[in-house]
C-alpha cells in the first residue's frame, strides 16, 4: 500500500541510494586521478634515469658545450624537486624548463656528425622520444580524469555530496609557458 509513511520511507531510500552512489563515483574518480598522476610519475622518472646518460654520451663529443650540460642538470634536478611536491603546476613549469633544455642538448648534437652517427646516442635519443610521448599521452589522461572528477564536483545535485566529504577540484597538468603553445615557425 502507498501511504504517506511508505512513500516517505521509500524517498529517504532513494535518496540514501542516490548519496551513496554519488559518493562512491567521486571516490572512483579521485582514484583514477591518482592512477593517472603515477603514471606521469612513472614516466618522468623513466626520463630522469635516461637524462644523465643522455648529457655524458654528448659530453664526450662535445666537451666547450659545459653551459648547456649544466642547463639540462638544473633544469632535471628542478624537476625532480617538483616531482616531489605532487603539485602539478609546480611540476608542469619545471617539466616545461627541462624540455627547452632537452632542446638544446639536441641542438648541440646537430654540430656533432660523429655524435649523431653514435649507437648509444642514438638509442638513448629514441628512448627518450619514446618516453616524452608517453608523457605526454599520460598527460592527457589525467587531465581527461581531473576534467571528469572536476566537472561532478560543480555539478548540482552531486556538488552537495562533494561538500559534504571534502572532494576539490583538481589542478590539471598545463603548459605555463606561453611560447610553447605558439605554432613553431620554420625557415629554410
Amino acid at each position: 500500500m502507498f501511504t504517506p509513511v511508505n512513500i516517505l520511507i521509500g524517498l529517504i531510500v532513494l535518496l540514501l541510494l542516490w548519496l551513496v552512489f554519488s559518493y562512491n563515483r567521486l571516490v572512483t574518480l579521485r582514484n583514477r586521478v591518482k592512477e593517472a598522476w603515477a603514471d606521469i610519475d612513472v614516466q618522468l622518472k623513466r626520463r630522469y634515469d635516461l637524462i644523465p646518460n643522455l648529457v655524458e654520451t654528448v659530453k664526450g663529443y662535445a666537451t666547450h658545450e659545459r653551459e648547456i650540460f649544466e642547463r639540462v642538470t638544473k633544469a632535471r634536478a628542478s624537476a625532480m624537486s617538483a616531482e616531489q611536491s605532487g603539485d602539478p603546476k609546480k611540476v608542469g613549469e619545471a617539466e616545461n624548463q627541462l624540455a627547452g633544455a632537452l632542446k638544446s642538448l639536441f641542438a648541440v648534437s646537430e654540430n656533432y656528425p660523429d655524435l649523431k652517427a653514435s649507437e648509444n646516442f642514438i638509442e638513448l635519443q629514441k628512448e627518450i622520444r619514446d618516453t616524452e610521448d608517453k608523457i605526454q599521452a599520460s598527460r592527457r589522461f589525467y587531465n581527461r580524469n581531473v576534467k571528469e572528477i572536476n566537472t561532478k564536483v560543480e555539478m548540482f545535485p552531486v556538488n552537495l555530496v562533494a561538500g559534504m566529504f571534502g572532494f576539490e577540484k583538481q589542478d590539471f597538468f598545463e603548459i605555463e609557458n606561453k611560447e610553447e603553445r605558439d605554432p613553431v615557425n620554420v625557415s629554410f
